[in-house]
């Protein structure tokens, strides 16, 4: 199998439990690129939180943020996708959220926009690596911005999975509704996904599916796994991910896509 593309998913992933890309990972990548692989970033992230590490691997291509919502490139600044949730029913999400008393807070113009702040608000904008923009009401908001994506955070994960089983049973035609931690409750557009996202790129690049690899660890990143000809699990992924892959390499912790790059790409 010759890999002419990769695919990385950001946390628990790309990134060690320290947010950081190890020394080794990016010498790794900037070896497949040298051999003309082309590697991109696949994420639930927003595009702004996604671009510093697009950067620091100095890579020039369209990379997939907010699960697939949008896809631009990295220095050009090119959309190739940009799928935002409709109106309508963003406003019934959001809706729905406020009825369940969780914390909730959703992306305008490539902003973390929240309602007011909280320990999930700021521990989440810690992660992203952004401030959080305040809205007296991020629902009357929608008057005049598009939604890119709908986040839930709870630490009560029956609550979440409850949640999850009620949106995707009242909306499953209309929503793309996921999981990126066990803690984050995610909903943007159908067309949204990172499969499909992948898929497009690909096809920009003239690259099959049989030569595409995509690692990944969570629920969100199940569809590229299957898609893609080698889907590698990390070793802390969790186990639906890992019974879908081809491959489970080590942890984010124990330089698991370095160990992909050169079992698959570099050797």
């Amino acid at each position: 199998m010759i890999i002419k593309l990769v695919a990385l998913d950001l946390d628990d992933t790309l990134l060690d439990s320290g947010l950081k890309i190890s020394s080794s990972c990016i010498e790794a990548i900037k070896k497949a690129r040298q051999k003309g692989v082309i590697i991109t970033l696949s994420t639930g992230r927003m595009f702004k939180s996604a671009l510093p590490y697009a950067q620091q691997l100095g890579i020039d291509v369209p990379i997939i943020t907010y699960q697939g919502a949008w896809v631009k490139n990295s220095l050009s600044g090119e959309v190739l996708y940009y799928q935002p949730v409709p109106a309508a029913l963003a406003r019934q999400v959001m809706t729905y959220f406020r009825q369940q008393g969780v914390h909730f807070h959703s992306y305008y113009n490539d902003e973390l926009c929240i309602e007011k702040s909280s320990p999930e608000a700021d521990d989440y904008a810690r992660l992203a690596g952004v401030k959080a923009r305040l809205y007296d009401d991020l629902i009357e908001a929608l008057n005049q911005y598009e939604a890119m994506k709908i986040m839930a955070i709870s630490q009560n994960e029956p609550l979440l999975l409850a949640m999850e089983k009620e949106l995707k049973t009242n909306f499953a035609d209309q929503l793309y509704i996921t999981r990126s931690k066990p803690f984050y409750l995610e909903v943007m557009n159908r067309s949204a996904g990172k499969a499909q996202a992948l898929e497009l790129i690909a096809g920009h690049y003239g690259i099959k599916s049989s030569e595409v690899m995509a690692v990944g660890d969570s629920f969100n990143d199940l569809d590229m796994i299957k898609w893609a000809g080698l889907g590698v699990a990390m070793g802390n992924a969790i186990e639906a991910v890992k019974a879908a892959a081809d491959f489970v390499t080590f942890s984010n912790d124990e330089e698991g896509v370095t160990e992909a790059l050169q079992r698959f790409v570099l050797q």
